[in-house]
């Protein structure tokens, strides 16, 4: 980072994403697309990312990309969809998208995460975010 930012906030790098909900079929769409510029989180000086999705309170159905190894650019094109969702619920939630290291041996370390309140999107037609990774908080648990 050649850029003299005085701010402490380390870069966590960002994510793109897109989030959609299908009326018809009562579906919300979010689709991880890639993320950039991820902060190398092993001694290898690389991270193998991959990405948890939450609709936030709810943690129980909670959804993961696949791993992407030795990348901080990973691209993962995946699409995950919350399907039998009343759009009255959906604009409750909390789209929480938490971007991890895997690790085999030990817990996996959070790299950073994005929330967006589903009630502040348009969600009749895909949008896509570029969102940069906020620092995590401990994780309970």
């Amino acid at each position: 980072g050649s850029s003299g930012s005085s701010g402490s906030r380390e870069n966590l790098g960002r994510i793109q994403f897109s989030v959609g909900y299908n009326f018809q079929e009562s579906t919300l769409t979010v689709k991880i697309m890639k993320a950039q510029e991820l902060p190398a989180k092993d001694f290898s000086g690389t991270s193998d990312p991959f990405v948890k999705i939450y609709l936030l309170p709810d943690k129980k159905h909670k959804l993961e990309t696949k791993v992407k190894r030795k990348n901080l650019n990973p691209h993962w094109n995946e699409t995950f969809l919350f399907e039998g969702f009343p759009y009255e619920k959906v604009v409750q939630r909390i789209l929480y998208l938490q971007v991890l290291d895997y690790d085999r041996f030990s817990r996996n370390d959070p790299i950073g995460e994005v929330s967006i309140p589903l009630n502040k999107v348009d969600l009749t037609q895909m949008q896509t975010f570029w969102k940069d990774l906020k620092p995590s908080g401990p994780s309970s648990g």
